[in-house]
């Protein structure tokens, strides 16, 4: 949801807001602004525009950023990057000062436009204010603003804080004392940034629930809701905690309770390289990603192998403790939103399978609302590549006041999820900017499955050979998931082909019905395509009422005892004029005079194979928007991290 960045320093500010809103968009991109204190007057130059970030640079430079007109969408992409960069650059040349914030919007309260976008000042524009979240008590708040003489311009809940910060602005004279005494009054979510013309050498932020960090540089500082566009200027974070405000100067920043009482601390150190966090020549963020999908796998592979030589012989987590919660467990909860919770149906097959311990699988978003029955000897799983997914935070903290021992699967150090969980494993997958997640679910599956095999060897379900069978055929994936994609060019050929069809179907069995689902959201997600997903032996039960000639079926087969299962769903749908393609790890034809087009991955053990199977989903799905003409890295109403209900 929505992302902020704000800068303080020598540096004229508006390139650098800009530039950060541009690595943010990935959490929203209805409308974006800028607020920043003047050289050269007493007063917020305030600039924002509804749309993507490219609209905003157009309105505050007056120019258009041109657009490629070249036939290669790779160097079209190239090309208008160069020329949207260059534009920012001008930006410097009309808004001038070095204190300022920016925000890029996911609409919540009132739809994308100019006056809804952020940030929102008070009545004579001495305040202004970006946010990320949603204030709950927000309609309250506004009718007794309104009853203090208050004109509100927007329909936004973001707007009450403004006008709030200045109604105890105006009774206190002290702006830290005013913004401390607004979030005492706000319930709900937010990641604040404000600025004053009064108090023209800082920022002042604050967090709840939502994501902040504050960046530290060499006589400038920042904020933004997540590291890249921090990543040019400095590798020093503070990530704020719970309820903490921070007062950030050129030269120094100072961390507060929520009691006004200064905390202090050490800085965390990024070790993520900058080039992971730009395109690198790649059309897209997502094709990127998916291209990265190798070296995010090993990175989060390596570290936990050891070996014996050339073998791997265990399994080791030097950030958990595998004791007797790990051996006693009588049951694994998962639960995850979207494509993790995707990872975590994969997950329940392989604990099942290789450690022979019941798995259930939850939706978080419904988990806390259902009354769930919880365990002492329970081990809680929840997986989010942010770490701060509101639904998946609020199933964490049930299950840990349920007594459950929490075991969180993320992507980001120092996130709410890793804060609060009692152990956590990190995906190493590095930035993913694209709002369509790749790399991280795959290197999610990682961590599950050798979660799975761990707990295998350790509760006796799997003996010696088999173990070490796996590592070995768990160290090969990343090389594995090299040659998938240096052998995409089928799927792109056949997505050219397939890309208008009206309804596509993903089906599987075991394993493969769990990487069904990841496959169709990943083409919804992007393509806009609709499209659905279930168990393949579901067909006869009311789905294969839909299947027409417009209709196109895609089978993932990995399990060789079941081919001949699925060869009968594949010409079910044939024979009823749907398309079909199928994504295998057969060597032997058992598709080839049933399918139209089959997709190899190269062979490994069945338990294993979905993160395999789900490289060609997801190139179909890419270049399946690329054909449609949409934008792969920023679809429609989504954003990347959801830190709202």
């Amino acid at each position: 949801m929505c992302g902020i960045v704000g800068y303080v320093g020598s540096k004229n500010a508006t390139p650098v807001l800009i530039n950060g809103l541009k690595k943010l968009e990935y959490r929203g991109y209805d409308s974006a602004g800028i607020a920043v204190l003047s050289d050269s007057s007493d007063e917020i130059i305030v600039k924002k525009s509804k749309g993507a970030l490219k609209f905003l640079v157009e309105k505050i430079t007056g120019e258009v950023v041109k657009q490629s007109k070249k036939k290669d969408v790779a160097e079209a992409g190239r090309e208008n990057e160069e020329n949207l960069n260059a534009l920012i650059a001008k930006t410097a040349d009309f808004v001038h000062g070095s204190v300022g914030i920016g925000h890029t919007r996911w609409a919540t309260h009132g739809e994308p436009s100019d006056l809804n976008s952020h940030p929102h000042t008070n009545v004579s524009g001495t305040i202004a204010v970006v946010h990320n979240g949603i204030i709950e008590n927000y309609a309250k708040l506004k009718a007794w603003l309104q009853d203090q003489g208050v004109v509100f311009k927007s329909q936004t809940d973001t707007e009450v804080i403004a006008h709030l910060i200045n109604y105890f602005y105006e009774k206190s004279g002290e702006l830290f004392k005013a913004v401390l005494e607004t979030l005492h009054r706000l319930e709900g979510s937010y990641a604040l940034g404000v600025v004053c013309t009064k108090y023209p050498d800082r920022i002042i932020a604050a967090r709840k629930e939502s994501p902040l960090i504050v960046g530290l540089g060499d006589g400038e500082n920042f904020i933004a809701s997540d590291v890249p566009p921090v990543l040019e200027y400095t590798r020093d974070v503070y990530y704020l905690e719970q309820n903490e405000i921070a007062v950030l100067y050129s030269d120094q920043v100072d961390l507060c309770n929520d009691d006004g009482e200064k905390v202090h601390r050490e800085p965390s150190h990024v070790d993520w390289d900058l080039s992971s966090a730009e395109k690198g020549g790649f059309a897209h963020f997502m094709l990127k990603e998916i291209h990265e999908q190798p070296k995010a796998l090993t990175d989060t592979l390596r570290p936990r192998l050891v070996y014996d030589g050339k073998n791997p012989v265990d399994i080791q987590f030097d950030e958990m403790d595998f004791g007797e919660d790990w051996q006693l467990a009588r049951r694994i909860v998962i639960t995850a939103c979207g494509t993790a919770y995707h990872a975590g149906v994969v997950g329940k097959y392989a604990f099942e399978q290789i450690a022979r311990i019941p798995v259930s699988v939850d939706v978080a978003s419904e988990f806390r609302y259902r009354n769930p029955i919880l365990n002492k000897d329970d081990i809680f799983i929840v997986i989010s590549q942010s770490g701060e997914t509101a639904d998946t935070l609020a199933a964490l903290r049930l299950a840990k006041s349920a007594g459950a021992k929490v075991i969180a699967i993320t992507n980001c150090v120092g996130s709410t999820v890793s804060r609060e969980a009692d152990e956590v494993i990190y995906t190493w997958a590095g930035p993913e900017i694209a709002v369509a997640s790749t790399k991280a679910y795959t290197t999610q599956l990682m961590c599950l499955y050798l979660l799975a095999i761990k707990l295998g060897k350790i509760r006796g379900a799997i003996d010696s050979q088999r173990y070490e069978a796996l590592l070995r055929e768990i160290e090969l994936l990343p090389s594995k998931a090299e040659l998938v994609i240096q052998n995409q060019t089928e799927i792109q050929k056949f997505a050219s082909r397939q890309f208008n069809k009206e309804k596509i179907f993903y089906i599987g069995r075991l394993f493969d019905s769990a990487s069904s689902l990841e496959s169709a959201l990943k083409l919804k997600e992007v393509s806009y395509m609709h499209c659905e997903a279930f168990a393949a032996g579901e067909l006869k039960h009311g789905p294969i009422a839909l299947i027409d000639q417009n209709t196109l079926v895609v089978a993932i087969a990995t399990c060789p005892e079941l081919y001949e299962k699925l060869v009968s769903n594949i010409v079910e749908v044939k024979s009823r004029g749907a398309a079909t393609m199928v994504i295998t790890q057969d060597t032997k034809g058992a598709f080839n005079e049933s399918c139209q087009t089959v997709i190899s991955i190269p062979e490994t053990d069945p338990v294993l194979a979905s993160v395999l199977s789900i490289i060609p989903a997801q190139l179909f799905a890419y270049y399946c928007s690329i054909q449609k003409g949409n934008d792969p890295d920023k679809p429609r109403n989504l954003a990347k991290s959801v830190t709202v209900e």
